[in-house]
């Protein structure tokens, strides 16, 4: 499905039509002007404690700045808007913009406890704070400094987070609702945060279905299907908790969401590293147990199982290892995978009793959030 095609459904006439809608940059605007007014008065407040304090807050800042696809609360907005398509954005704004700090928080912690150099092309929080270390002279560890602070910008980044949420300007009850779903997303986050580093340790008894499941918790429930509830929590429980706009959402959420980690699996082998801002191949030098390189093992010859062996054991390059998951038939199986996902996530919407604008919305993000390259 091409990224401009969008798909019509039935039923999308409305008698009484909504404000407009803002454009997707225009609504990125608004998030990330809402992140800079906050952020600016937050980190002034730190650095009245002590100045010292302010390479940690600045840091911070700059992990929640430093640019992104902002994804969580553009689902977040159209899961709002899909159920409360006649009132502004604007009130809405302090709670999408949290979940853009909660995002910077499970980076920030996800960067220290994978020991990566760079994100989005610049060198992650830990190895900023250690450089900075070195920089003035102190005495001590600089790397070890490094990961210290860097637990802290990310606690740091969680608690903004929760100050931004519980300063949004909407009804009590809504907040609470909205809470809610939010303090469910942090649990399933770490949940499947901790499975994808007990993976790391237990390879070769990972399974796909294991895998996959990894893939729900840790990225299709934390970066889609919650997002879209929260939304709708946020417009006052319009969507019910077993109803079919919350049907809807939770289906969409999980195909989205499987999908777009198919394609970080993907990406993080053949992706381009100046356009991902990771080094390509991680996965590959590591043996990670990814949907991607577990089916390569399954699908592989006996000849081809004895190179991702030498690979895994660091006597073969990583562009020959993508070579052979390709030969495989992994590569084209992920992708097939990613396809049947995207197209049950429109089919999940397409009768939903969802504001029009917002279902053509849902169905352009489900394309682009899965065919991308970074």
């Amino acid at each position: 499905m091409a990224n401009d095609t969008l798909p019509t459904f039935p039923g999308d006439a409305r008698p009484v039509a909504p404000p407009p809608a803002p454009s997707p940059s225009e609504l990125i605007g608004l998030i990330e002007q809402t992140l800079i007014d906050f952020l600016d008065s937050e980190v002034a407040a730190i650095e009245e404690i002590d100045p010292a304090l302010g390479d940690l807050a600045r840091t911070a800042r700059d992990c929640v700045l430093a640019g992104g696809k902002r994804l969580r609360p553009v689902f977040a907005h159209w899961g709002w808007r899909g159920v409360r398509a006649h009132q502004p954005v604007a009130s809405t704004l302090p709670a999408l913009a949290a979940l853009e700090l909660l995002h910077a928080f499970a980076l920030v912690h996800d960067d220290v406890m994978d020991r990566s150099a760079t994100r989005r092309g610049r060198p992650t929080a830990h190895r900023v704070l250690a450089d900075q270390h070195v920089a003035a002279g102190r005495t001590g560890d600089p790397d070890h400094f490094g990961t210290a602070g860097a637990v802290l910008v990310g606690d740091l980044c969680l608690v903004w987070a929760d100050r931004l949420l519980a300063g949004t300007g909407l009804p009590a009850a809504s907040v609470l609702a909205a809470r809610r779903c939010y303090d469910q997303m942090r649990i399933e986050a770490i949940a499947g945060q901790y499975l994808d580093i007990l993976g790391d340790t237990d390879a070769a008894n990972w399974s796909v279905d294991r895998a996959l499941r990894v893939a729900r918790h840790k990225t299709a429930s934390y970066t889609v299907q919650r997002p879209l509830l929260f939304g709708a929590a946020l417009a006052g429980g319009a969507a019910g908790p077993a109803g079919p706009v919350t049907a809807a959402y939770s289906r969409y959420g999980i195909a989205v969401g499987e999908a777009f980690q198919l394609r970080d699996d993907l990406l993080g082998v053949y992706g381009d590293p100046r356009r991902t801002g990771k080094p390509a191949g991680d996965d590959l030098r590591t043996g990670k147990p990814t949907v991607l390189l577990l089916l390569a093992d399954q699908l592989a010859t006996a000849a081809q199982r004895v190179e991702l062996a030498r690979g895994r054991a660091g006597t073969v390059g990583v562009g020959r290892l993508a070579e052979v998951v390709t030969a495989t038939g992994a590569t084209a199986r992920v992708e097939q995978m990613i396809e049947a996902r995207v197209t049950d996530a429109l089919d999940s919407i397409g009768t939903a009793p969802i504001d029009p604008v917002a279902r053509r919305a849902l169905a352009d993000l489900a394309v682009r959030a899965t065919d991308r390259r970074a």
